[in-house]
């Protein structure tokens, strides 16, 4: 179980590298292209099946115990250790990162990206991987925050070299919010390990801030929140999201939502939340309140993209969706309750399988269609999706009322949880303006059905004014002399193979959500209360 972790964190970082060097004889094969993303296909596999070993060797008895741990001395002067480990709060986000590189690599080797050598974009994936993992393993704050900055390069340059129009601004906002809020997580991260005179999070988290004075406390959490907000992102720090989202290809704006956003609010319940837990207190409300903001914000966004004329692109609507969504999880932080922070956990691997599922789905309709744009989808296509493809509209249906919270799917329990955490939050806040926080999310939750409602009715249904033979915006109808719309290319099988383990999975977890409350839970109980189970 050690070296397995190890190898999960480590094996992708050793594949990026095998795939920049020249393939031996034999596996070259017709197509170089097809063989370097052959590779890809392979190594994340290994990834994902080593890590689904590690999950069937973890003791579920005991998810509370960090476990697979490897501590090694790396910088003796500052005493920064190489220590890995797993419980059951990382161990979720660690399958969930390999499945869905190991999809996107899939998808990629049927439907490469238009771009560049297949070379630098699988090793890119890789590296992304590998990052992505290490941020998830890592007990040790300073490997962490290189965990943390690993993945920036990876997604600027698979954004800004396979992207679509719009790539290159896109690809520098993203690097430069990132690279600036990381600047101050930095100086935060180094105030805790030299205050407190070590930087081991295990360590850090038993102290549960005893060694840390209040004011320093709340200096760390303005620090580190700032870079963790930013990578989540949090209102208003999340401009970024739409532009890296919307040029982004399919497979780099699956790994955003999917994984990349999860690190900054893993970064709150592993770090912040037993570290320093009176300067969260302090900041508690404030992250309410910024959290609750953000779902009303990114829900009212949506709502304008998706009316009637707004020339609204779906990529764009989806990516402000999850502005909203990561609201939810930040308010579960907010409560620092078990209900509260256990629904954020629910709710970030929910919003990865759905989300991830999202634009999948809203990939494969611009490649059919050659366009995201709303109004062209639900006017000049006629029938739209249920008449031409209903395969792709039923998938879009169906994640569209997952992502919306509808109860018996995976987006139903983690919105629930933080808002009963609201309900009752932590001993020293304040409860009326959290009932204030709870009643302004619920109305979020109106808000969101209501623009994922219109999107499946446009999108799916089409706009019920284009009537057969019309014109939209001076575009095609997609129908036939005969006046019945042209069907394109349903559901092919390598895009069924990619999106049905997400499909599944957003089922197994909305019918049977102990499978991920079991593990958080005790996990979440001893991190509240400074290391004791």
């Amino acid at each position: 179980m050690q070296f397995l972790l190890a190898f999960v964190v480590a094996a992708p970082l050793l594949g990026a590298v095998a795939a920049l060097l020249p393939a031996p004889p034999g596996l070259k094969g017709k197509n170089p292209d097809q063989a370097v993303l052959r590779h890809g296909v392979t190594v994340t596999g290994v990834v994902l099946a080593a890590a689904l070993v590690l999950v069937a060797g973890f003791d579920h008895d005991h998810p509370s115990t960090m476990q697979a741990t490897t501590d090694i001395r790396w910088i003796p002067a500052l005493d920064v250790r190489i220590h890995l480990g797993t419980d059951g709060i990382s161990l979720p986000l660690l399958v969930l990162t390999a499945l869905l590189t190991f999809l996107c690599a899939l998808y990629s080797y049927f439907k490469p990206p238009a771009g560049p050598s297949a070379k630098g974009f699988v090793a890119l994936v890789l590296v992304l991987e590998s990052g992505t993992l290490a941020t998830f393993a890592v007990l040790d704050l300073m490997l962490f925050f290189l965990a943390f900055e690993m993945v920036l390069i990876p997604m600027y340059f698979l954004i800004a070299r396979w992207g679509g129009e719009g790539r290159q601004p896109a690809a520098w906002k993203f690097v430069l919010y990132t690279l600036l809020g990381s600047v101050v997580m930095l100086l935060g991260l180094l105030l805790v390990g030299l205050k407190s005179g070590t930087f081991d999070m295990v360590a850090l988290a038993t102290d549960n801030g005893r060694g840390l004075t209040t004011s320093v406390q709340v200096i760390a959490v303005l620090a580190i929140g700032v870079g963790l907000a930013v990578k989540t992102p949090m209102w208003p720090l999340h401009s970024w999201l739409p532009d890296a989202h919307t040029a982004a290809p399919t497979v780099g704006s699956v790994l955003l939502a999917g994984v990349l956003l999860k690190m900054g609010t893993y970064g709150f319940v592993r770090i912040l939340l037993p570290v320093a837990p009176d300067g969260m207190r302090t900041f508690a409300p404030y992250l309410a309140a910024f959290a609750v903001v953000g779902i009303v914000y990114g829900s009212l966004a949506c709502l304008a993209l998706a009316r009637p004329g707004a020339k609204g692109d779906l990529k764009r609507l989806i990516a402000y969706s999850s502005v909203g969504h990561m609201g939810f999880v930040l308010l579960g932080i907010a409560t620092m309750t078990p209900t509260g922070v256990n629904g954020a956990l629910f709710a970030n691997i929910a919003h990865g399988l759905i989300t991830g599922l999202l634009f999948f789905l809203v990939g494969a309709v611009k490649d059919r269609y050659g366009t995201a744009d709303l109004d062209t989808l639900s006017g000049a296509t006629g029938a739209a999706l249920y008449g031409r493809a209903p395969r792709l509209g039923g998938l879009l249906a169906f994640a569209a009322v997952a992502s919306l919270g509808l109860p018996g799917l995976a987006g139903f329990w983690g919105e629930m949880l933080t808002l009963f955490g609201a309900f009752d939050p932590a001993e020293g806040l304040s409860r009326p303006a959290f009932l204030t926080f709870m009643s302004i999310g619920a109305f979020g939750t109106l808000l969101t059905a209501a623009y994922l409602l219109i999107v499946v009715r446009r999108v799916c249904m089409g706009d019920p004014r284009v009537t057969p033979g019309d014109k939209a915006e001076g575009l095609s109808t997609g129908h036939g002399t005969d006046g019945l719309p042209q069907p394109v290319a349903d559901v092919r099988g390598y895009e069924f193979a990619a999106w049905t383990p997400l499909a599944a999975l957003t089922v197994l977890a909305g019918l049977w959500p102990a499978v991920l409350l079991g593990l958080t839970d005790p996990a979440v109980q001893k991190l509240l209360a400074g290391g004791k189970s």
